[in-house]
């Protein structure tokens, strides 16, 4: 395996008595698309802010193409950073916004301007250069931002929440963008988001932070099919939660019994015992709907509930139910085919899902419900 450009070691950062990041070790291959997902204030950005070198580690190190960045100011490190604000400078041209970063390294006009039509061109805003920065969409900004960084051939590109700003749309539409435009230059992009969608689609690897540590790392099939936690499972995708105890366990199948008169079976992830508070995370899309016993699948346990409402949302289509005996939500994704579009209301219907596909955990006992 290569060098890797970025690592971090046993990194840690406290604000008083507060541990922003706990003792945080992860590496980045080169060339890759990393992010790092999680909720506010789980210490996501003041990793971002140590490893770009405007904050110093309380404990660990951080190596950036195989050098330690300890006491390296941020503009000598080979990271440039993308903000959610974008910073572009209005009173400047998209060309001079490009070429900003050549002009501070002392590199002659004629240079930094074939340098920066070269970019613009690669980033697909071929003649701008002479553009007004409030002339160009939300989008366009968003590629001269990115522009002005790789321009400077950084080792890494950081960037925080870049697409938060924009409409949900251009949003989607940018992902793709960002997605093409690192692997065409092959940079190593470093990327802070809360909204799981943009890591699981951007990213080769995510590591999902919460309270300072990160639970899990890995693909985002990884995350997606195989939670390592609790936390994961329910933070990444979208999931049907249900709490109870542990009423039996035959091999890795778990018996979740809710003390309100359902019970569910899910797969043990990690050590369960019988009597343990526990917690099953069932996906929506794992779930069958059927008005009549033979349209469920046979081998799996059939449930009843009653339809409260109908997401509407074309391919991501759902049904919210409740439980008939314990009254619980639970969400159901509709086939694409349209076969249920005529459900309404009220009306009673059936559900099961395989119990090989749903993630039960123990959970502590204050945390039950």
């Amino acid at each position: 395996m290569s060098q890797p450009d970025l690592a971090a070691e046993a990194v840690v950062k406290r604000f008083g008595d507060h541990v922003a990041v706990d003792s945080i070790s992860f590496a980045v291959e080169r060339g890759s698309f990393f992010s790092i997902l999680g909720p506010s204030g789980c210490g996501k950005t003041t990793l971002l802010r140590m490893i770009a070198g405007f904050l110093a580690p309380d404990g660990g190190d951080i190596v950036i193409g195989g050098k330690s960045m300890r006491g390296v100011a941020p503009n000598r490190r080979p990271v440039n950073m993308v903000f959610q604000q974008l910073a572009l400078f209005p009173m400047m041209s998209v060309g001079e916004n490009v070429e900003f970063g050549l002009a501070r390294r002392g590199i002659g006009r004629a240079e930094r301007r074939n340098k920066a039509g070269g970019m613009l061109e690669r980033v697909g805003l071929a003649g701008a250069a002479g553009k007004r920065v409030d002339e160009l969409s939300g989008g366009q900004r968003q590629r001269v931002a990115i522009a002005r960084s790789l321009v400077l051939e950084p080792t890494l590109l950081l960037l925080d929440e870049p697409l938060g700003a924009l409409d949900l749309k251009l949003r989607e539409h940018m992902k793709i963008e960002l997605k093409q435009l690192q692997a065409e230059f092959g940079t190593t992009f470093v990327y802070i988001t809360h909204d799981q969608s943009e890591a699981l689609v951007l990213s080769d690897r995510v590591g999902v932070m919460n309270r300072g540590r990160f639970e899990q790392l890995g693909t985002p099939q990884d995350l997606y099919y195989r939670p390592a936690t609790a936390f994961v499972a329910g933070f990444v995708g979208d999931s049907n939660r249900v709490a109870g105890r542990a009423a039996g366990i035959d091999a890795d199948t778990v018996l979740v019994e809710t003390g309100d008169g359902w019970s569910v079976h899910a797969r043990r992830h990690g050590p369960v015992a019988v009597g343990d508070p526990v917690e099953a995370f069932i996906r929506p899309e794992a779930a069958t709907i059927g008005r009549q016993p033979d349209q469920l699948p046979q081998d799996q346990p059939a449930h009843e509930g009653l339809v409260e409402s109908l997401l509407f949302d074309g391919a991501k289509s759902a049904v919210l139910l409740r439980e008939t005996r314990s009254r619980r939500e639970f969400r159901v994704a509709l086939p694409q085919t349209g076969q249920f579009a005529d459900l309404r209301p009220g009306e009673r219907i059936l559900f099961s899902f395989d119990p090989t596909r749903a993630a039960c955990f123990a959970t502590a006992s204050g945390e039950h419900a």
